[in-house]
């Protein structure tokens, strides 16, 4: 096993050894065996790692290497070839390095079961490597430069050790601040428990406030805030057990108190403590501290004092850790919540940080020394003078992590300043400081948290500087900032947090709140943001998720300014209804502008128990825009020169409602409502009890599907009457089903719904075909390429979670079940929750058909019978089996990519046209077939 000092220079020799080398057919293999060998110490290399596997999907492709032992399997391309680029596949097919060993990993599965599956993907082009984590496999790659790994190394640890999850630098730092959460929580309910009245809204303020005073405390012990390390428990553990509430008290009365006002013949131990100042321990805030039990002193000392070193938490994290562990919304709700630093990092880097970063970087360049000095000067300069505004800031992450960022650059900076000497004369060179950062939070302990960890950043930082300059900042008192003011952003006037003119970035991510979810003072507060110039509420705020009301009162503060703002948002405001709804107000009224976005991609926000949200990013600015105009995505980076509401490169398109087709094709219809109560549905099973009884009933069953019976290719059943012999209907178990029909209906608040009471024997809504139809599931999975599409007999009676189209052709089922169909679909389309949500009246009635030639016509046509021939051969599949990217058949695969090239070349597209080139495409065509039917 080779030391961290031997790897590192093993690590400088390699790099050497294959800087601008990469020939991928010849120089693969010696790669990887030097890589693991030299670096990584493993001695017979050969034997470790396996190249050149054969995948048994077309027996033309192969594993470029694989390493049983820590299962990571690795796609090797040439130098210089990008990493994140379709390439053309041996089936036509065009897949990045990763989605190819995707495929790779599929027939893994298939051959050898879920176990044999790659634990980790590695994609390299010999100056890059690509890591991606299959148990997060749509998180982005952590990313390692060849240049970079004599510092690096360690982050391909995970090649040779097995279940090594050392990928990212600050997962130590991650799991710590965790921990300090569970710390926290169990020390929490213990104190909680000692209250009188331990629910009451006094006692909770008194909680909150007690617990953010003990965790400064507990911090300023371990990180040199105070005088020396264990200060605080040194302190408490010199009270007996029935004195330590006493001590705490007195304690806590001391950190409010200047040395001149203190007692001059306090106790030693009390009066070595400083003067904290800040708010933190003011004595105006009375709070009520409970007995200490030996439950709490062992926890408070043993666990949280002397068992656990708290100077290495991150204020990002621990923050939002540590407030919704205290929060009893979230504490019911299970789990610890924060966003991750990445995620994070998505928003503030295309925002300002990457600008700033390019800055930094172009003027470490200059060689001239004064020139140097003084760019460097004017940088921190800047830095100083940058304001930022978080609406939304709960514990205040994105102000912390900004602040880090931004005092890391700093400290970049004076390292260079400082290169030559040691400041002799102090004064602090600091110039970023904490009264920059605004934010408004509407939860009272909320703002403390933040407050909190933006001063225990403002420590680490200042530490770091003194290492730099050789010289100690002073950081006690703190400084009182008011810049968090709690209040509902929604009800506020921004202004008077901090005015529009001396602000530069809004920033954050609003409450995940659809608009079916708001409760009805979300509804309320939507109606009262979202107003025309009349002050009257737009018609469509009612379908608006939450977050929109950030978008308006922003757009409204930021007028005549050059303020850029970048929200995360519930990504149905980029799909669906809700983008002609939100979005032609705040463009057209406001001037709203699209300066980057993120597409879809998975928020986890969650430290225990990962809840994932699908979110979007949206950076936007009512000034002038100068710079290039960015779409990232989980693969890639677009440089555009517009960006629509869909989150598209062009410009703005809006899709509305439209109740009839914008082409000559067939209608497609929604299925029929039962609106029973699940009376007149019957399963298989109560099907066939029911036949058993009265064999007589049988011309009253029809066979039934919604959404899930499509997508499982097995039928319920339903009683069908329409038209139904009444002698029939005599049959007590009908008549039993029918008359709950009408009693539920009765019940009903619908007016509608009611009426339908009148006649219970037939489905509110009767929609049904009487040929042979194209069904399409209303839901279907994100995780399938193509959205399910199968005919179905006229015998099958479609619910409301199927739509069907009538007089229909292999033509027309050739387009709808093509890339580009799906590709409009995915645009335009909603979600529900992460899952396609298809819609007649947007993605059908408003999808532009090419305007293709009989020949044309002819070749979809036979490549759409080649998809259904292919499904034929696996009857007992679900279309769940068949449509997974892990498992669909491969014959079924290549018609689908045949059916796609013919779909294009009707469109006069290439067969490797992106989706993103392909949407942009028929938004053309649809403005076109617009304005020409206008």
């Amino acid at each position: 096993m080779l030391t961290a000092d031997e790897q590192r220079k093993a690590a400088e020799q390699f790099v050497s050894n294959w800087q601008g080398k990469g020939y991928e057919k010849g120089q693969s293999q010696p790669f990887w065996l030097a890589l693991l060998s030299q670096v990584y110490g493993i001695e017979q290399p050969d034997q470790f790692i396996r190249f050149e596997d054969q995948v048994h999907l077309d027996h033309t492709s192969y594993i470029d290497g694989y390493i049983p032992k820590t299962r990571v399997m690795i796609e090797q391309k040439g130098i210089h070839r990008s990493l994140s680029e379709k390439i053309k596949q041996a089936d036509g097919s065009f897949l990045t390095p990763f989605e190819q060993a995707q495929r790779y990993a599929g027939e893994i599965l298939n051959t050898k079961g879920a176990s044999a599956l790659p634990r980790w993907i590695v994609t390299c082009n010999f100056e890059e490597f690509h890591v991606h984590d299959m148990e997060h496999p749509r998180e982005d790659p952590a990313i390692i430069l060849l240049k970079d790994l004599p510092k690096e190394f360690y982050r391909l640890q995970f090649l040779v050790d097995e279940g090594s999850r050392n990928l990212q630098k600050e997962r130590k730092i991650q799991e710590v601040s965790v921990e300090a959460g569970r710390l926290v929580g169990g020390l929490y309910d213990a104190l909680k428990a000692q209250y009188k009245d331990p629910e009451s809204d006094e006692t909770m303020h008194y909680l909150n406030v007690l617990c953010v005073r003990l965790v400064f405390c507990l911090y300023a012990e371990d990180s040199g805030l105070f005088s020396r390390h264990n200060q605080f428990y040194d302190y408490m553990k010199s009270y007996r057990p029935e004195n330590m509430r006493d001590a705490l008290i007195k304690l806590f009365e001391v950190l409010d108190q200047p040395l001149e006002e203190r007692d001059p013949y306090m106790n030693d131990n009390l009066a070595a403590f400083p003067y904290v100042n800040g708010g933190l321990f003011s004595r105006e805030e009375k709070i009520l501290i409970p007995p200490f039990n030996d439950e709490i002193i062992e926890m408070l000392l043993e666990r949280a004092s002397l068992g656990f070193d708290w100077s290495e938490i991150s204020p990002t994290i621990f923050g939002a850790v540590f407030e919704s562990t205290l929060n009893p919304v979230t504490r019911r709700e299970g789990g610890m919540h924060y966003t991750s630093v990445e995620n994070i990092h998505k928003v503030i880097d295309p925002l300002f940080l990457n600008d700033l970063r390019g800055e930094l970087d172009a003027i470490k360049t200059y060689k001239d020394d004064r020139t140097l000095d003084r760019k460097l000067r004017d940088f921190t300069e800047k830095l100083s003078k940058l304001t930022f505004l978080d609406p939304a800031c709960g514990s205040g992450n994105f102000l912390t992590e900004t602040y880090l960022s931004l005092r890391r650059m700093e400290n970049e900076a004076l390292q260079l300043l400082f290169r030559f000497t040691q400041q002799l004369e102090f004064a602090s060179p600091i110039r970023v400081s904490l009264s920059q950062f605004y934010g408004i939070e509407i939860n009272d302990f909320a703002v403390t948290v933040a407050r909190t960890a933006l001063w225990i950043a403002e420590h680490q930082m200042i530490k770091a500087t003194e290492a730099i300059i050789n010289q100690r900042i002073e950081f006690l008192p703190l400084k009182s900032y008011s810049n968090i003011r709690e209040g509902n952003a929604l009800r506020m006037d921004w202004s008077e947090v901090v005015k529009p003119e001396a602000l530069n970035y809004i920033m954050g991510n609003p409450p995940f709140v659809g608009y079916a979810k708001r409760n009805p003072l979300q509804k309320q507060e939507i109606l009262d943001v979202f107003t025309d110039e009349s002050g009257k509420p737009y018609k469509t705020a009612g379908i608006l998720d939450y977050v929109a009301g950030w978008y308006m009162q922003a757009v409204r503060y930021m007028q005549g300014t050059q303020i850029k703002a970048a929200l995360v948002s519930t990504n149905s405001i980029t799909q669906g209804e809700q983008v002609a709804a939100l979005w032609p107000p705040l463009m057209e009224r406001f001037n709203l502008q699209i300066i980057f976005a993120w597409r879809t991609f998975i928020w986890d926000s969650e430290a225990l128990d990962k809840a994932h949200v699908h979110c979007v990013i949206v950076g936007f600015t009512c000034g002038e825009i100068k710079e290039r105009r960015l779409i990232f995505s989980e693969d890639q980076k677009e440089i555009v020169g517009g960006i629509g509401p869909y989150l598209t490169a062009g410009e703005p398109v809006f899709i509305n409602n439209r109740r009839i087709p914008l082409c000559d094709v067939p209608i497609m219809i929604r299925g029929s409502s039962p609106a029973d109560d699940g009376n007149l549905l019957l399963t298989i099973e109560e099907k066939d009890s029911l036949l058993r009884q009265y064999p007589s009933v049988a011309p009253l069953l029809r066979p039934f599907m919604m959404g899930k019976d499509f997508i499982s290719r097995k039928p319920r059943y339903c009683l069908w009457l329409v038209g139904a012999d009444p002698a029939l209907l005599k049959c007590p178990a009908v008549l039993d089903k029918v008359q709950k029909v009408r009693d539920f209906r009765l019940g009903s608040k619908r007016a509608k719904t009611i009426q339908e009471a009148e006649t219970p024997t037939l489905f509110e809504d009767q929609r049904y075909a009487t040929t042979r139809y194209i069904a399409v599931p209303k839901v279907s999975s994100e995780n399938r390429r193509y959205v399910p599409i199968d005919y179905l007999e006229p015998e099958i009676i479609p619910g409301d979670k199927l739509f069907f189209i009538e007089n229909s052709t292999l033509f027309h089922f050739g387009i709808i079940t093509s890339s580009v169909h799906m590709a409009w679909m995915r645009t335009v389309g909603g979600r529900l929750k992460s899952d396609y949500s298809y819609s007649n009246t947007v993605v059908y009635n408003n999808f532009i058909w090419p305007d293709a030639t009989e020949s044309e016509k002819e070749k979809i046509s036979a490549t759409a019978r080649a998809i259904l021939e292919a499904r034929s051969r696996y009857p007992d599949s679900s279309f769940a089996d068949l449509y997974h990217d892990l498992t669909m058949p491969p014959e079924l695969r290549k018609a689908h990519q045949a059916n796609d090239r013919a779909v294009l070349a009707a469109y006069g597209l290439k067969a490797n046209t992106s989706e993103p080139e392909i949407v942009a495409h028929l938004f053309k065509l649809y403005e076109r077939k617009v304005k020409k039917s206008e």
